[in-house]
This record gives C-alpha cells, structure tokens and sequence, in this order.
C-alpha cells in the first residue's frame, strides 16, 4: 500500500495524514519557497468505483482467482431502486462502488487508488478519497510542473472510470513571493481559496489555527450550553462522564496537530475547559 495513504491503515489517521503533509509544507516556507496546495475532490468516490476496473487491479497485483473470484460474488448481482411518494422504480444492477459499511469496502477503495500518485513528482498525500498535492513554486517551470501533475491526475481518473468534482477542488497560494499562478483540471480554472477544512480541520494560507479555535470551542460551548440547559443534576459523576463523551472530543480532534501557540487562542479553548 502505498506510504501517501493514511486512510484505513494501522497506525495512520486523520492527524498522521495531517501533520505530515503540513510539515512538509512548513519546512519549504521556513526555507522562503514559496507552496501552492491543490485540494482535490472525487465526486461519489466510494459509489463509483467501477466492479470490472477494480477487479483487473486485483489481480493485476497478484491476488489469486480464488480471492479474485470471491470477490467478484461478492460484489454482482446487488441490485437498487429508488421509492418517491410510495411509487417504486424499477430495479437496476449495482454495476460500481463498493459497499459502505462494510469491513471490505474500505480496503477495497484503497487498493483500487493505490496507484493514484505514480509518476506524479508533487507531494501527494491521501486520506480514503481526499486527495490534496503540494510543491514549491519558485518558477514558472515549478507551476508547470504541477500542472502537469494535475494533467496526469485527469488522465487517471478517466481511464479508471472516475470523476473529480472540479468546482470543489481548490488551489491555495502559500508565501509571501508567491505568483498566484492559475491551475486548471479537466480544462476547467480552479478557484483559489484562502481557508480550506482540511480532515475537519481549518487551514489558512498563512498555516495559522486561530480560526480552527474559535470552531473547536464554539462547537464545544454548544454542547456544553445543551448540557446544562437538559440536565438538572451537577453532581460530578453525571456531568464529568458528559462533558467527557460530549465536549472533549470537540477540543482534542486533531490537537497535536493545531495545537494553539497564540495567548488568544489558548484563552478561547480554555473557557470551555
């Protein structure tokens, strides 16, 4: 499996996939390059993944027929309709996408954009189907350069069978020399953004988390509002077990890697502590 995927994998998550990625950018800004981050977005990932294009992989990787075969079962013949106001359609074979919920389906869709990075020369990092690049851009050849990358994305996607949503991929422009350069996919300009929520996460282009903050803690507050509007009792042992389930995990997502530095931000998550 390829080391750019953090998604469903043993010791990796949201906050490795992170905190790798962004370091790698913050060095390049430390040493005064300037970075432009692409944000890419499968449109229906998981639901697209075509059965026959997916099965060619695996095998194509060395899974014997019998796991090939077993698979193939598991896939055909599921079927679905759709119901509007009672009135039934008709039912129509499941011809891609793998099932959700499911303890195969995510190793499935792993396997089947393993290959997703090959010959890209940018920073690739994956998580599931949230795919974003990066690279120094201290030259028009660095632009080109990934744009070109962007060019080889396409190209994947089409012959796979699968489709970026392009008006939700965004191109963000990080330091201070930074020549703002256009980039597009599939012929289509990519808007330029300046705040993206990355994993859940707000990321600025200046790699400040005073935003992300304020998101923790207004969410956080929320719930600590509903608490102590819905429950009567202030007894530690019914209001510790809540504010633990309920309200922590809103303040700790992803902490190590936007942990606040500024005395503002700290004090904003502090009052809901």
């Amino acid at each position: 499996m390829s080391s750019n995927q953090h998604g469903f994998m043993k010791d990796r998550s949201c906050q490795t996939n992170l905190i790798a990625f962004y370091d790698e950018v913050s060095k390049k800004l430390d040493s005064g390059d300037a970075v432009d981050i692409i944000y890419l977005d499968f449109a229906k990932a998981f639901d697209t993944v075509p059965h026959k294009q997916l099965l060619s992989k695996l095998r194509s990787i060395g899974l014997s027929e019998v796991v090939c075969t077993w698979i193939e079962n598991w896939l055909q013949d599921r079927v679905q309709r759709v119901v509007v106001n009672g009135t039934f359609s008709t039912w129509n074979k499941v011809l891609s996408g793998v099932p959700q919920g499911s303890v195969l389906g995510p190793l499935l869709f792993n396997l089947f954009i393993n290959d997703l990075g090959v010959g890209i020369t940018s920073n690739v990092s994956v998580f599931a189907d949230d795919t974003k690049l990066c690279r120094t851009v201290n030259s028009i050849q660095d632009v080109t350069s990934l744009q070109q990358d962007l060019g080889q994305l396409a190209i994947w996607a089409a012959k796979w069978q699968m489709r970026f949503n392009v008006d939700k991929c965004k191109v963000m422009h990080l330091g201070c020399k930074n020549m703002q350069a256009p980039y597009t996919l599939n012929g289509t300009a990519l808007g330029k953004s300046i705040m993206e929520k990355d994993l859940g996460v707000l990321v600025d282009n200046k790699l400040g988390y005073s935003k992300q903050c304020q998101a923790a803690a207004a969410r956080a507050n929320k719930v600590l509002s509903c608490i102590k509007r819905g429950i009567d009792s202030r007894e530690e042992g019914v209001i510790l077990p809540l504010y633990r389930a309920l309200v922590r995990p809103h303040l700790e997502y992803a902490i190590q890697f936007w942990s606040p530095v500024l005395k503002r931000d700290i004090i904003e998550l502090e009052r809901s502590l």
